[in-house]
């Protein structure tokens, strides 16, 4: 299976690119956070056509994720346990839930595609909803694997953390200051590694940042920062066979200010057992 995922900054705007990505790439499963539509509104004809069935959550202009895949999709699910609510002046646990997390099962691979909250600033109640967000994910994807130790798992998306000092290359996100870096934030990363969870994608590929904004030409001075990730539980990490971040996808007319982080999975079969040396008593 090769598996990807990419915040593509709206896909009305950009399903040109992501269908051609994906198919240039042999893409199985496509990830995609910030479509900024609703289910409705979804630009399906064009994935269908290149052969993949999408399914998509979104419930208005902002947020919203989905997930594209030319294998079966089933146990489709749009929040995890736990997961909290926002609105702005609606605090408490009745808030009203985003469109920030879908979740499903693709050949065996629980696949959940992630969109954390941005956190806004240190001192804005977005900031605290987005710890309370993380801590749900840490707890929720803990009881899933304590229920299931060897369920390949997925955890992908853009964390809107930048968690080392290496992955930030933006001179204008200082700690202490900014958001994405603050010691909160980078615990609550690190944390997920408690549930049970690592990125698969480091060890390989330790250099390169998945994000540059738009402005004071961030991309061609490379002032870009890493927050795009793959977490894989136990079963998944064994099964990475490479990975990549295609840069170039920032590249070109109209580019999400994101690129797509790819990971191949190779989970064998029972046919393995074939080429076993055969040993005579």
């Amino acid at each position: 299976m090769r598996l990807a995922t990419w915040n593509i900054n709206s896909i009305r705007t950009r399903v040109s690119r992501a269908v051609d990505f994906a198919v240039r790439e042999d893409i199985d499963v496509l990830a995609l956070q910030e479509i900024k539509c609703k289910p409705e509104q979804f630009p399906y004809a064009p994935f269908e056509e290149a052969g993949y069935h999408v399914e998509a959550h979104g419930l208005n202009q902002w947020n919203g994720v989905a997930i594209a895949s030319r294998l079966p999709i089933t146990d489709v699910e749009t929040s995890f346990a736990g997961m909290p609510g926002f609105a702005k002046g609606h605090e408490g646990p009745d808030a009203p839930l985003e469109a920030r997390a879908i979740g499903a099962t693709i050949d065996g691979v629980k696949v959940w595609s992630l969109y954390v909250p941005n956190g806004r600033s240190l001192d804005d109640p977005h900031y605290a909803y987005k710890l309370h967000w993380l801590d749900a994910l840490r707890k929720a994807t803990a009881a899933e694997l304590q229920a299931k130790p060897d369920l390949p798992l997925a955890l992908v998306g853009d964390f809107n953390i930048i968690p080392l000092p290496e992955d930030n290359g933006d001179p204008a996100i200082v700690e202490g200051v900014s958001t994405h870096v603050s010691p909160q934030e980078r615990a609550a990363f690190f944390a997920l590694k408690d549930a049970g969870v690592t990125d698969v994608v480091r060890p390989l590929i330790p250099e390169g940042f998945t994000y540059w904004d738009y402005q004071r030409l961030k991309f061609p001075r490379n002032e870009g920062i890493r927050i795009d990730f793959i977490l894989g539980s136990r079963a998944l990490a064994d099964a990475v066979t490479g990975a990549s971040i295609h840069r170039n996808e920032r590249k070109g007319e109209q580019p999400s200010d994101h690129v797509p982080v790819v990971v191949d999975l190779d989970f064998g079969t029972a046919d393995d057992d074939d080429d076993m040396p055969m040993i005579f008593a």
